[in-house]
């Protein structure tokens, strides 16, 4: 049986590769999943990488995969806490641009990011994008957010949803369609995504989300099936056309995400927004294609960042 293509994340590759590398701390990269990853990263010309960790198991793994790291600049720290802290240090320094998962618990280096003394917070609140490469479907999706915020508030569903159209612009999308995702696509006060759904769409028209255009509650079908939304008589522009979804919980996000990946062949990339600088969470699930695409995608937004497209990484 052909293995599914995944168009989408080889032009986000090649649309990385034309970029300056991405100077990026790879904190506890102590097993060779995660070595390998960032030396792939490194030779296709994405990321210039800084190893931070346990020297003599960053130098085991690099003997396991029987890879050289001579000319690649590794920053001793004792264990996984301290490479996390010393990871965050590196960007405060103007050493690093960006911020990659090795072999940690992302519970470890997010302590580190969010922490009000010394952390990389900013006005906007953090939170994880899926970049979605599923075989068959005309354009990628991101999905937001399935990995950080569990139960956000109205308040952090704003942040949630204007991260994930800078990222959605950083990524050159030529039109950012958000569908608000829910049960239903009415609004019923008994269900309580509904009514967020109806009020980040009017946020958005009054200038409170910027760069998209919005629409919700819609249900999974009617986002991005344009035959279901005809058959409920949707009128919209974002119904069965949207790129970008956003779920009401955690639970949604990672369920949809996940029956993407081991349902339908998606890949799924991952990057953290709303940070002083892009993070990339890999998932030891995650295979190279995944990761490296998460790089690209890391790069793509310091790069949008740099430009002015983006108003900020954060």
């Amino acid at each position: 049986m052909a293995q599914p293509t995944h168009p989408h994340y080889d032009r986000l590759i090649a649309a990385a590769r034309a970029l300056p590398p991405l100077r990026m701390a790879v904190v506890h990269p102590t097993n060779a999943v995660a070595l390998q990853a960032a030396l792939e990263s490194a030779r296709l010309g994405l990321i210039t990488p800084l190893l931070v960790g346990p020297r003599a198991k960053i130098d085991a793994a690099a003997r396991e995969l029987g890879a050289d790291l001579a000319g690649v600049e590794c920053i001793a720290a004792p264990h996984s806490h301290a490479a996390a802290e010393a990871a965050v240090a590196l960007v405060h320094e103007g050493r690093a641009d960006a911020l990659m998962k090795g072999s940690l618990h992302t519970d470890e280096l997010m302590g580190a990011v969010v922490r009000r003394e010394g952390g990389l917070r900013t006005g906007r609140r953090i939170s994880h994008c899926f970049v979605m490469d599923v075989p068959g479907h005309p354009q990628p999706l991101v999905i937001s957010d399935a990995a950080v915020n569990i139960a956000p508030t109205l308040e952090e569903k704003v942040d949630i949803v204007q991260n994930a159209i800078d990222l959605a612009h950083a990524l050159r999308f030529p039109a950012v369609r958000v569908a608000l995702l829910s049960a239903m696509e009415t609004v019923n006060p008994r269900v309580p995504s509904t009514l967020d759904a109806a009020a980040l769409c009017k946020m958005a028209d009054r200038g409170q989300i910027t760069g998209a255009v919005l629409d919700g509650p819609l249900a999974m079908d009617n986002a991005i099936d344009p035959e279901a939304a005809r058959i409920k008589g949707i009128v919209s522009p974002v119904a069965g056309v949207a790129n970008v979804l956003i779920v009401p919980d955690l639970d949604a996000g990672n369920m949809l995400a996940k029956s993407l990946s081991f349902l339908a062949g998606a890949y799924a990339a991952g990057i953290v927004l709303g940070a002083k600088v892009p993070i990339v969470l890999t998932s030891r699930a995650d295979g190279e294609a995944a990761r490296l695409a998460s790089c690209a995608l890391a790069t793509m937004v310091a790069q949008a960042a740099r430009a002015g497209s983006i108003k900020a990484v954060g």
